[in-house]
């Protein structure tokens, strides 16, 4: 089993989700970068359960400890060590399911490639391991701040609710104004009355989560297999749950002719611009100085307080029922994770571009 995301700037993630912590070793971090453990803790909370009435309610603090590669408040170049402990796991709620396979979940995929699996909580397989994602991607923001870049995500979808605005027209600093993190206050009120509907009919519901990465330099990425398109939409298809990935035009762009779609490029002082971004900041597999920004769907949580029909381990026909503490959507809780794992992933471009012009 791989654990490890990254080549220059490079993540180990361990732990369960009723185990009895999670953590991330970060390799990689060149010495120097200012590490602000509160803007880490900052980020941990927008990812935590428990926030709100439409996420789950399971009670975790997520509070970190750094043990290792941070002095005087800089990062010393050696592997950094973030640990979060789990405080509030209730394992008892999923004794029932133990010997069964809960539908759309990894349970028999994870029976049948290991012959063993954690069945509380999904173990390995549980979105809280992403509690670790985020503190490392919380390090990489700090990482690429040097560099002017800035990462924004927010909710634009839920189920067939979406936000129609582009991005542009968007005020990010209202994302974290509502519990949904939709920058639209209006479509926000309609998305949090969507899910708390669904949430009430002991159901779960999908959405869409936007993001868009600024200020990120010209020359990222690679031609051919490591272009930067590809290795994002790989960060974000290693988040649970996720279906699909699309940046810039995205599918929409087959609708439209070339002479529609292609970004005509033009002088801006000395600095070369597009006048249209339907590239989404990417060309030939690398970063042309653009706002880069894409969308991943995420598929309604596979956990429903509802009966579903499903087999044993011993291939029994029986009932499976949702117990304990769920999202009935996922994507409030997504959005620092977006953000985490496109942080992560420019870090870690933004390094190995460094190291290819030595």
């Amino acid at each position: 089993m791989r654990n490890t995301f990254g080549r220059a700037f490079t993540i180990s993630t361990f732990g369960e989700s009723h185990g009895k912590g999670l953590g991330v070793i970060i390799d990689g971090c060149p010495a120097g970068v200012a590490i602000d453990e509160e803007f880490i803790r900052q980020e941990m909370q927008r990812r935590k359960p428990g926030q709100s009435k439409i996420t789950t309610q399971r009670k975790e603090e997520d509070e970190i400890q750094i043990l290792s590669g941070v002095f005087e408040g800089k990062s010393t170049g050696t592997p950094i060590a973030i640990v979060i402990l789990n405080t509030d796991q209730k394992s008892k709620d999923y004794s029932h399911i133990a010997d069964k396979f809960r539908p759309s979940h990894a349970d028999f995929t994870y029976q049948e490639k290991f012959g063993v699996r954690d069945y509380r909580g999904g173990g390995r397989s549980s979105a809280r391991e992403t509690a670790a994602r985020v503190a490392a991607g919380a390090v990489a923001k700090m990482l690429l701040k040097n560099y002017g870049v800035d990462i924004h995500a927010y909710v634009s979808q839920t189920g067939a609710l979406k936000l129609e605005k582009p991005y542009q027209e968007l005020d990010f600093s209202k994302t974290e104004e509502n519990i949904v993190r939709c920058p639209d206050p209006e479509m926000a009120e309609k998305m949090i009355e969507l899910i708390d509907e669904v949430r009430k009919s002991r159901d779960t519901i999908g959405g869409v989560v936007s993001c868009v990465a600024q200020g990120v330099p010209v020359g990222l990425g690679e031609p051919v297999f490591d272009r930067l398109h590809a290795a994002l939409g790989h960060a974000m298809l290693s988040i649970n749950a996720v279906k699909g990935f699309e940046y810039g035009s995205g599918f929409e762009g087959v609708s439209m002719r070339g002479s529609e779609h292609n970004d005509a490029f033009f002088m801006e002082g000395e600095r070369v611009r597009t006048r249209t971004n339907h590239s989404g900041g990417i060309q030939g597999g690398i970063s042309n100085g653009e706002d880069i920004y894409f969308r991943v769907a995420f598929k309604p949580v596979a956990t429903i307080m509802k009966d579903q029909e499903s087999v044993t381990e011993a291939g029994e026909s029986t009932t499976v029922s949702g117990k304990g503490r769920h999202d009935p959507c996922v994507v409030p809780r997504a959005v620092p994770i977006v953000e985490a794992m496109c942080a992560l992933v420019l870090a870690d471009f933004l390094l190995l571009n460094r190291l290819s012009k030595l």
